[in-house]
């Protein structure tokens, strides 16, 4: 009996408070929705991955190499610690495909045998002699609507031949295919082709070699006495240098994104935990104060602390639990669409949305001990209580004349304003975690838009200030720069400038980092160094490093630094560093293509030829250059960005609207429970000023004054909160070694921020309004204190 009737006081409190209580769910709703859905997603994408891996066996470590006979691969086997080793063919060619102007890059790699077999979505594996049969990679596939049965031209060793497809699969060396120059993933522009190990040693004149190979190493074996024995046995053969796993390239894409997503599920979720539990605080709190004398009759009557406690409790758990429910709806109605949207990068076969279950338990749990803390600490005052002490009224507060009484501020502000300052003066600490919670959500929001403020800064100031080419052709192996004259007869071409790409290992002291080094021509202006958006010139002597490698191997301007070209015959150069460039992307040095020849005792040549063209001519530059034997690759600028933009622009959007949402949430619920709050506090205060003359409306703006002030005091705070949480998940967005995430946030973003928060004020502010109009003031005055 006793307990059904606090269940039916539980009912009546439920009733009456349901506005608030509805908006504090939706909070709740909101953290648990973001958690469930990056986690879940998080969860869904590492399962099909690690599957995907286990049942490929993927490799642990990975090495190319210019030529080396089969019989080298007996030694690499023979190395303690190793378990398993695989040598293969790989080469670079392309694919002129009628539907596309420029021709695709394709990535052509021998079958594999033991290690990163393929998991084959349709047909089957080139069979034995049949040279002509291949497989291709599946985005690929799908990019061109490819099945087996179709036929697709390749070049590669400058021949072109007819291929027939036989089958669609996906490895995990190459879950990711990236050209060069893209910053994103073109399934259209880049493939793999697999081909019978025989048929592709014979078109590269490698019967009996191999330039790569692949090893599994034992478990609990370190890596790194591996990578240098290694390493030993293939530098003669052109080795460019073994990588484990977490540097191979796909792998490592693949990662950057897994931890982008881990880093935002666990700095984003928790601010919204913290201001439901101040928000549950807040609101039993006023209801435990106005319920003094309920609590003391039913301690009179023999319920006890716990009880009582429990009751309350009862109501913020119900409370919670309803949002923590429908945010786990909600995150996994999210979760399944971000999973769509991972879809084009992580084509792993048994990828497939879903709740992890403890994800989904961590979230309730999390949010009822939220609700357990705001419960505790409103409660345990009146609790400790005696029945005939709480029974009466709050001793009322004890006023004294202050600044707001001085008659210069009675003349500058009038009876309103100053109502409105006292009200806030005399309690500090309500205002103050206001404020702050609004912050809170000003800074989602600001972190919501900040992605895309990097991104447009990334694509408007660094490609286009250091990339100021139209088209970049790849070559299959360097060549004199004297012949790039012929590209500059083609059909459209304005300008041609070539580059020198060679891959090389820094060392200083006791630091080393595998990188490479890029020589530029004399008075060239297509491809330029920035350094902290200003453009840094090429020394004639010496080398400029990018500014985090200088950092990783403790150089300076003016040290010298060991450079071992892993290319040739692998010599070791000593250069001064000249500069240091603030550049986004890589860890890579910057020479004088003269300078770099020289110092290589090398005729000048180059990898990478830059064209500036006439945009109308660009088909017919692209048909032109697909007949070059040498020609690898063909990538336009204009369309890099494009893809960029298609790609990063929609998940940018998800993103940003998402939060934007569960940000105007966090306001609407800390301004609509603070002006309920104070209406409930003040209810005979607003009704004696209603029976003095004052209308509803001036009633309301006293409120409403209250609210506004705790928003603008919020704002700043909020900006600056905004700023150091992107500056944090920025810092833990990417590996700084490949991309180190630029801070910059627009003044629109800072803008956005401000009107989302204005509006959701005054949504909260007319839902306020509309409460006033209907409480029945006069009436509170007949009620007793």
């Amino acid at each position: 009996m006793l307990v059904s009737a606090l269940n039916r006081k539980l009912l009546r409190d439920l009733a009456s408070l349901k506005g608030q209580l509805i908006t504090i769910s939706l909070v709740v709703a909101s953290g648990v929705a973001a958690f469930t859905t990056t986690r879940s997603t998080l969860a869904s994408l590492r399962d099909a991955q690690a599957s995907f891996y286990t049942e490929s066996r993927f490799a642990d470590l990975f090495v190319h190499v210019r030529r080396a006979p089969e019989s080298i691969a007996a030694r690499l086997e023979a190395i303690d610690g190793v378990s398993v080793v695989d040598t293969g063919i790989v080469d670079v060619g392309s694919m002129p495909l009628p539907e596309i102007t420029e021709p695709a890059r394709a990535t052509v790699v021998s079958l594999p045998e033991r290690l990163n077999t393929l998991y084959l979505r349709a047909g089957r594996l080139p069979e034995p002699n049949h040279d002509d049969e291949v497989v291709i990679s599946d985005a690929f596939a799908d990019a061109h609507g490819f099945e087996p049965g179709h036929r697709i031209p390749l070049v590669l060793g400058g021949v072109r031949r007819e291929m027939t497809i036989v089958g669609v699969g996906l490895s995990p060396q190459y879950v990711m295919v990236l050209n060069p120059a893209d910053m994103a993933m073109d399934a259209a522009k880049a493939g793999v082709v697999y081909m019978n190990r025989e048929a592709l040693a014979a078109a590269l004149d490698l019967e009996g070699s191999f330039n790569d190979a692949v090893m599994r190493i034992a478990p609990r074996e370190s890596a790194d006495p591996i990578v240098d024995a290694v390493d030993a046995i293939l530098e003669p053969y052109g080795s460019t240098g073994t990588i484990t796993r977490e540097r191979q390239l796909s792998h490592y894409f693949l990662s950057q994104e897994l931890e982008q997503l881990g880093n935002m599920s666990s700095q984003v979720p928790p601010l919204f935990l913290l201001v439901a539990a101040f928000l549950l605080h807040m609101v039993l709190s006023r209801l435990v104060q106005l319920q003094r004398g309920q609590i003391a009759a039913l301690k009179a009557l023999g319920y006890t602390n716990r009880e009582i406690g429990l009751h309350f409790l009862g109501m913020a758990t119900l409370i919670v639990v309803v949002g923590a429910g429908l945010g786990v709806a909600l995150g996994a109605w999210l979760g399944n669409g971000l999973v769509g949207l991972y879809e084009d990068y992580f084509r792993f076969p048994s990828l497939t949305a879903r709740v992890d279950p403890q994800t989904a338990l961590v979230a309730v749990l999390v949010s009822t001990l939220a609700a357990v803390v705001g419960t505790l600490t409103s409660v345990r005052s009146v609790l400790a209580l005696p029945p005939a002490e709480a029974m009466r009224p709050a001793a009322p507060a004890t006023y004294r004349k202050g600044l707001l009484d001085a008659g210069w501020v009675r003349t500058l502000l009038g009876p309103s304003a100053r109502m409105v300052l006292r009200e806030v003066r005399r309690r500090p600490v309500r205002t103050t975690l206001s404020a702050l919670g609004i912050a809170i959500a000003i800074g989602i929001i600001v972190v919501a838009r900040f992605w895309g403020d990097a991104m447009d800064y990334l694509i408007n100031v660094q490609m286009h200030e250091t990339q100021r080419w139209d088209v970049q052709v790849m070559l299959a192996e360097p060549r004199p720069a004297s012949s790039l004259r012929s590209m500059s007869r083609l059909p459209g071409v304005f300008e041609v400038e070539g580059l020198r790409m060679v891959p090389v290992r820094f060392r200083h002291h006791q630091f080393e980092r595998a990188a490479t080094v890029i020589g530029y021509p004399e008075r060239g202006s297509l491809q330029r160094v920035l350094s902290d958006d200003r453009p840094m010139p090429i020394p004639d002597e010496g080398i400029v490093l990018t500014r985090y490698l200088g950092e990783v191997l403790d150089l300076s301007v003016g040290d010298w630094v060991e450079v071992e070209v892993l290319e040739g015959d692998h010599q070791t150069l000593r250069v001064q560093v000249q500069g240091l460039a603030g550049e986004p992307f890589g860890m890579q040095g910057h020479m004088s293509l003269d300078a770099l020849h020289r110092a290589l005792g090398q005729e000048p040549v180059v990898s990478v030829a830059q064209l500036s063209i006439d945009p109308a001519r660009a088909d017919e530059l692209d048909r032109r250059l697909s007949e070059l034997r040498d020609v690898v690759g063909i990538a336009h600028h204009d369309r890099i960005m494009e893809t960029f933009n298609e790609q990063s622009g929609q998940n940018i959007f998800v993103f940003s609207l998402v939060l934007t949402l569960f940000g105007a949430t966090i306001v609407i619920g800390v301004v609509y429970n603070n002006a309920r709050v104070s209406l409930s506090m003040r209810s005979r205060d607003l009704a004696s000023l209603r029976v003095l003359g004052f209308s509803r409306g001036e009633i309301a703006a006293l409120l409403i004054g209250e609210l506004s002030l705790s928003v603008f005091v919020a704002i700043p705070i909020g900006l600056f909160f905004g700023q150091a949480l992107a500056e944090s998940m920025a810092t833990g967005a990417a590996d700084p070694e490949q991309f180190r995430f630029p801070l910059v946030i627009s003044s629109r973003t800072y803008a956005f921020a401000t009107v989302i928060t204005l509006g959701a004020a005054l949504v909260s502010a007319w839902l306020v309004r509309r409460r006033i109009d209907a409480l029945d003031l006069i009436g509170v005055l007949k009620t007793r204190e």
